[in-house]
């Protein structure tokens, strides 16, 4: 008998994944956890039975969150992390030497203990003495932080439940403030391909250009993530996304990447026709 996992994108598409056994499982206060293994994919870590990352692809996502806003700020010493429970976003932010704090804000503690007992392959640095994690809501932690953080990584499974708080404005205002002068945020925005999704990439995006003065969305492909094609947001207080990023200084540092480039860098934030239109209509500030 075959098994397979499934999950819809919208009522008349789904994904699904061959799985040869299920190897965890958990329900806390916040979601229901599982992970599986497949043959195709490796490990696939799900919440509420949507897919969080899968051992097979999960470096695109990880990477496009992490180096995009690494490799633009000249001296990220001191990063906020929300979410990134499996790991994998800590990871790629110690292989940058000079990095002195990550404090990690993810409120379901349950998948951190997961990730470091079933999904090795992203949270080996979740043991880090560099890394501090805090069992909080992510607003909450943020409100009162003023010009502590060069880098703060919104590293959201979706904006529902804990993450509804990610798609306010006083959110994203919190993080304005608990940047440094030259601070840079990111977080993922969703895919602007099917109507839900379409809606909270509107929403982040709108609430983003209303709190930071350089604001940008880039791009990655992503097998299992709905309709494989997925989006970030860039924002910052001093430095644009291209203009500013120094691709000879990042490339001295010697950091292996499966998928980030300083030319995929560049290329990145050149956007579809319609996803322009699509983020066009809520700028209200620029």
């Amino acid at each position: 008998m075959e098994f397979w996992f499934s999950e819809l994108h919208t009522e008349n598409v789904k994904l699904s994944i061959k799985v040869n056994k299920h190897i965890f499982s958990e329900e806390n206060d916040h979601n229901r956890i599982d992970i599986f293994e497949s043959p195709e994919y490796g490990r696939v870590l799900t919440a509420d039975g949507y897919i969080v990352m899968t051992e097979r692809d999960e470096f695109i996502y990880h990477e496009m969150m992490t180096h995009i806003p690494m490799a633009v700020h000249p001296n990220p010493r001191k990063i906020l992390v929300f979410g990134a429970g499996d790991g994998g976003v800590v990871r790629e932010l110690l292989k940058y030497p000079d990095v002195e704090r990550i404090d990690m804000v993810e409120v379901n503690v349950g998948v951190v203990e997961a990730a470091k007992k079933y999904l090795p392959f992203s949270a080996s640095g979740l043991d880090s003495p560099k890394v501090t994690i805090y069992t909080q809501n992510a607003l909450r932690y943020v409100r009162h932080i003023v010009g502590e953080y060069d880098v703060i990584i919104v590293d959201s499974a979706g904006f529902y439940g804990p993450g509804e708080s990610l798609l306010s404005r006083e959110f994203y205002g919190s993080c304005y403030k608990a940047l440094r002068e030259d601070g840079i945020m990111v977080n993922q925005h969703q895919s602007p391909f099917y109507a839900d999704d379409r809606t909270e990439t509107q929403k982040a995006h709108k609430r983003i250009v209303e709190c930071f003065p350089i604001s940008r969305v880039y791009q990655a492909h992503i097998p299992t993530y709905p309709s494989g094609y997925w989006l970030f947001g860039y924002a910052s207080k001093k430095y644009h996304p291209v203009d500013d990023l120094d691709a000879k200084r990042w490339n001295n540092l010697g950091i292996e990447t499966n998928y980030y480039t300083t030319n995929l860098h560049k290329g990145c934030f050149a956007l579809p026709a319609y996803v322009e239109k699509l983020l066009a209509k809520v700028e209200t500030i620029r």
